[in-house]
């Protein structure tokens, strides 16, 4: 079987393992606070060029989205979340756990624009209702879209005019900034922004999610919510290593490329053989529609994840590439598409 199910099926890439073993009988201090930690944050401020923000290193996606949302909101205040938002169906309401409300708002392809805020703030008024406080983005998105520098800039003006945080969640941003279409870089992102963070766990990485607070007004006593949350791990160093490695040479960057790469292969040979896409592919994330006659052949020798239904005949399945992923693997998935395209 040829997995295209996810792009964290794999362990890590190799030269974090050999850190992880070179590093393995040092003795670090605890919760982040090692030489490790230390030096690929400076790494990840060198690549943002920024020295003024603070990042913490926390275990996965999900556990970093709750702890930034819960933490920077009061008990009244709510988030603004795309409908295909990560918080809002992938996530077992661990924000609602929490005990603030997910307001999910119309997208497109995946965005939140500065109309569907202003929609979603307008209804949302006067203290009979919750308080919207966070808008929650992806980049890139859960249906593998991204942001241009035009629209994410948009969205930071209509949160600097109604007084909003704006939070990214970065789980497969280095997908996002290597996509030939993007024009964001990780400093803009930076700049645009008042907290994200730069997944690991999805490119490379055997767990851990860096996140960045880039407004001084949010930065107070986070180590205090992340240790409440049960996110300060004791060897936080394990997590300090990996982003060490990412980010001492543009580690990081590359494995995001190849997984692009990859894609890249695989959506040429299903637009030659005349499948279209739910949403135009950019990133590691495809979604095209197939024949359910194909998607049940392909799935004898393919792991992959089924999307939705568009009718009786056809689905739209998704297709993840990662950082490990062969070329014998594309060459495979792709001969078998071409072959069934014929025969149908």
């Amino acid at each position: 079987m040829h997995s295209f199910m996810n792009d964290y099926s794999e362990g890590a890439y190799p030269r974090i393992l050999e850190l992880l073993v070179k590093s393995n009988f040092q003795q670090n201090k605890g919760y982040g606070e090692d030489v490790h930690s230390e030096r690929a944050r400076e790494y990840i401020r060198r690549a943002l060029k920024r020295e003024d923000v603070d990042i913490h290193f926390i275990p996965g996606g999900t556990m970093t989205n709750l702890l930034v949302i819960s933490a920077l909101l009061r008990p009244h205040q709510c988030v603004i979340s795309p409908d295909t938002g990560h918080i809002n169906v992938h996530e077992t309401g661990a924000i609602e756990a929490t005990g603030h409300k997910v307001i999910a708002t119309p997208s497109v392809e995946g965005k939140l624009t500065p109309g569907s805020i202003q929609a979603a703030l307008d209804y949302h008024k006067g203290e009979h209702m919750v308080q919207p406080k966070i808008i929650y983005i992806s980049n890139s998105t859960e249906l593998g879209t991204i942001y241009s520098k035009a629209e994410l800039t948009a969205i930071h003006d209509i949160c600097r005019q109604n007084d909003l945080i704006l939070f990214l969640d970065g789980a497969r941003i280095g997908s996002a900034l290597m996509a030939k279409t993007n024009d964001l870089s990780l400093e803009d992102v930076a700049g645009l922004v008042d907290v994200f963070y730069i997944g690991g766990t999805k490119n490379g990485a055997l767990l851990g999610e860096a996140l960045v607070i880039c407004r001084d007004d949010l930065k107070k006593d986070f180590r205090y919510l992340i240790k409440q949350r049960g996110a300060l791990m004791a060897k936080g160093f394990v997590l300090g290593i990996q982003f060490e490695a990412l980010f001492q040479d543009g580690l990081f960057f590359q494995l995001a490329d190849h997984a692009n790469k990859m894609a890249e292969m695989v959506a040429g040979a299903l637009k030659k053989y005349g499948y279209s896409f739910y949403v135009e592919p950019c990133t590691n994330q495809l979604f095209p529609i197939l024949p359910n006659n194909i998607m049940d052949k392909l799935s004898d020798g393919f792991d992959f994840y089924v999307q939705e239904s568009i009718n009786q005949d056809e689905t739209v399945i998704r297709l993840v590439t990662s950082w490990a992923t062969t070329q014998e693997s594309v060459d495979c998935l792709t001969e078998l598409l071409s072959i069934n395209k014929l025969d149908s």
